[in-house]
């Protein structure tokens, strides 16, 4: 149903907008940063050109201000780059969209995390300087993180792609003082969903136990892409 969604939903203006995304570039830009419900509205990609006008899926509404993408590189702990992330702000959202290769297969927790430094530090807990997840509120947990993102799914021969919208932040507030950082983990998300039943061997407490509630058990962190602070 979400990856119907993108489609089905006004097909020419969805297409033209994940088409001028498409062709923002990649560069290693200057990057420009309420919570709510999430539209994790998932698509495949598309091989639209790019269009007169942008238009937001299922809205019909212009991109905000008739900005252009903002490019993210993401790279590994070796400084290689391993994707790109465009972010377009719309009226009501951001449209995301990502591109991989040279990732393990399989699903890869994704995220926007609070800070925007990408420093490597202890090889064994790379990227710790991004610091938690962008919460968007006090008292989130996970998955009602602002920065909570639908996980990347690898093919078997290292690549990933998808563009969904989120209302959950706003590229300004990614881009406040301190900036923040697109985060690929080692492993699957769990989005914190365990079931009663389970019991976490670090208490007696049944569910998601303090660390799933942090980052759903994604794993180590293996790429970082950086969201520069405005520059105004």
């Amino acid at each position: 149903m979400a990856l119907r969604g993108l489609v089905a939903t006004g097909a020419a203006g969805a297409m033209a907008l994940v088409g001028l995304v498409g062709t923002a570039g990649t560069v290693d830009a200057s990057h420009p940063g309420t919570a709510g419900a999430q539209h994790s509205t998932v698509s495949q990609e598309s091989s639209a050109s790019q269009p007169g006008q942008a238009r937001h899926p299922g809205h019909g509404g212009r991109a905000a201000h008739h900005r252009l993408p903002l490019t993210v590189a993401v790279r590994d702990t070796k400084g290689d780059r391993v994707g790109v992330v465009w972010l377009l702000q719309l009226r009501d959202g951001v449209l995301v969209r990502a591109r991989f290769h040279s990732l393990t297969p399989g699903f890869h927790g994704f995220h926007v995390h609070e800070t925007g430094l990408c420093a490597v530090g202890d090889p064994s807990k790379p990227f710790t300087s991004a610091g938690g997840h962008y919460a968007g509120r006090a008292g989130a947990v996970h998955d009602e993180h602002a920065g909570d993102l639908p996980p990347l799914l690898v093919t078997a021969h290292g690549k990933a792609s998808m563009s969904f919208v989120t209302d959950r932040l706003s590229v300004r507030q990614l881009r406040d003082a301190d900036g923040s950082a697109v985060i690929v983990h080692s492993g699957a998300d769990n989005f914190a969903n365990i079931p009663d039943r389970y019991q976490s061997t670090l208490g007696n407490a049944s569910g998601p136990d303090e660390e799933t509630l942090k980052a759903g058990d994604a794993g180590s962190r293996v790429a970082c892409g950086v969201i520069r602070p405005s520059r105004r």
